[in-house]
């Protein structure tokens, strides 16, 4: 019996591609059922489902059901405190990302793991584990419940219970630990104006300022779910943190000086600040996945990001996929699955968990600037001219299944090759196309080749 432990997104989507290649699966989850409870909202900042997640899916044969939940999103719209705004498209016209609530696709993947024919048992805690006996011990309204596993998988979120029990068990192997971010972040809501949308619901809305800094996506009525995220505390020349911000006054403050324009669409702004939890946000660093031959984390449990590259779902659900494709090379031969499964995703993860800190600080404060505009500018002229050849890193990471470790790799050598190409040049239109042709025979045809890299998804 495989064992999982977690019905969040993760060990949801795990449990239905386990059941189509004929396996017994039963998931624990400590929560009650989410599908019996209105959703609160306050705590859940809306996610994008890009390429890794969408291969998922389409493995479980469920990508398309997903557009009924899913709104799709072309690029990022900047926001200036004048109300001035810019467009960002994200990569060629017809790439997107799909903006969709977590509750929602939660309580969708929970049907589909049911569906497909997993037991799913909620309200039932992780006390314990013994890996020498392959027993696992939940607790539950009843007591304590004994369960024995052939293979358990981890999938039990950022403060995962299986992670903090095997470091216990293997100190000397497995280290664990969280990175918190400076910053904390409140949801708030933009409600539909008059039955419409109150902003474009094609592109990711951000009012950089900073230090800190608010973002927007569309849910599928045309609402929009908002994220304001600031420092912890108030330190050095910082103006604004949640640590400062003790009244509506205080808050009424930050609105007016920070986001003008969003304030007349955002009619409960000042008790929603006020009310809705603090959320936290932290990277998940785990020195091994997997342990006696028989356990193994997967998704937020094994590396929880924070979420400015949109990618801690999607890399949850690659994992998935990465595990399905050793299963059907190995069979079920589980500690080789579970030994290949770590070597070859770990690397990645660790990637998109830095590559996820950098977008933190681009997207707060870099995305207003002029440089980095003409920077996004030359990056895109170079994927039109070179279709068959040269894509972002951004287009890489989120419409292939390139390996992140790798796109990070191409990222860095993008940068050189931007660097030299904008050397001394103050606009796009002093762009020397010539130089830019000479890079790239250069410097970038020889990468592509060494690396084996393919831009087409």
């Amino acid at each position: 019996m495989i064992t999982i432990v977690g019905a969040g997104l993760v060990g949801s989507l795990w449990a239905v591609l386990l059941r189509k290649k004929g396996f017994e699966v039963t998931v624990f989850e400590r929560r009650s059922d989410p599908r019996s409870q209105k959703n609160l909202g306050g705590r859940s900042i809306n996610l994008v489902v890009t390429s890794r997640g969408m291969h998922g899916l389409e493995k479980a044969g469920l990508s398309d059901k997903i557009n009924s939940l899913a709104v799709a999103v072309y690029g990022r719209m900047i926001h200036s405190k004048t109300g001035d705004l810019v467009y960002q498209p994200y990569g060629k016209k017809e790439e997107c990302n799909l903006s969709v609530s977590r509750a929602e696709l939660n309580r969708f993947l929970i049907d589909e793991a049911e569906r497909a024919g997993a037991k799913i048992y909620f309200e039932h805690e992780l006390q314990d584990l013994n890996t020498q006996k392959r027993e696992a011990v939940f607790k539950t309204s009843d007591g304590t419940k004994s369960v024995t596993y052939e293979v358990l998988f981890g999938a039990d979120g950022a403060g995962s219970r299986v992670r903090k029990l095997i470091a216990k068990l293997y100190p000397n192997e497995i280290q664990e630990h969280t990175d918190w971010l400076e910053a904390d972040y409140k949801e708030l809501t933009m409600p539909l104006q008059n039955g419409k949308a109150p902003l474009r619901t094609d592109a990711l809305h951000i009012w950089p300022r900073g230090a800190h800094m608010m973002m927007a996506l569309a849910n599928h009525d045309g609402s929009f779910t908002m994220t304001a995220y600031l420092p912890k505390i108030k330190s050095g020349n910082l103006h604004w943190a949640f640590s400062q911000l003790q009244s509506k006054e205080d808050i009424k403050a930050l609105f007016q000086n920070e986001f003008p324009d969003a304030i007349p669409l955002m009619p409960s702004y000042l008790s929603e600040f006020a009310e809705h939890p603090q959320g936290t946000l932290g990277t998940v660093r785990c020195s091994h996945w997997t342990c006696a031959d028989s356990i193994a984390l997967i998704g937020d449990a094994a590396h929880a990001i924070v979420p400015f590259f949109g990618q801690g779902m999607n890399c949850g659900f690659e994992d998935c996929t990465t595990l399905l494709s050793l299963l059907e090379k190995y069979g079920k031969a589980w500690p080789k699955i579970l030994q290949d499964y770590e070597r070859t995703q770990k690397p990645n993860a660790d990637a998109i968990a830095d590559m996820a800190l950098e977008n933190w600080v681009e997207m707060r404060d870099k995305v207003g600037d002029a440089r980095f505009m003409l920077r996004k500018k030359v990056e895109s002229a170079l994927e039109q001219k070179y279709p068959d050849v040269f894509k972002s890193r951004y287009g890489l990471i989120t419409y292939t299944l390139v390996p992140y470790a790798l796109a990070q790799k191409a990222g860095l050598k993008q940068g050189e090759i931007i660097d030299q190409i904008l050397d001394g040049v103050p606009s796009f239109e002093q762009i020397s196309w010539d130089k830019a042709d000479e890079l790239i025979q250069q410097k970038w045809l020889p990468f592509i080749e060494k690396n084996h890299l393919r831009v087409r998804a």
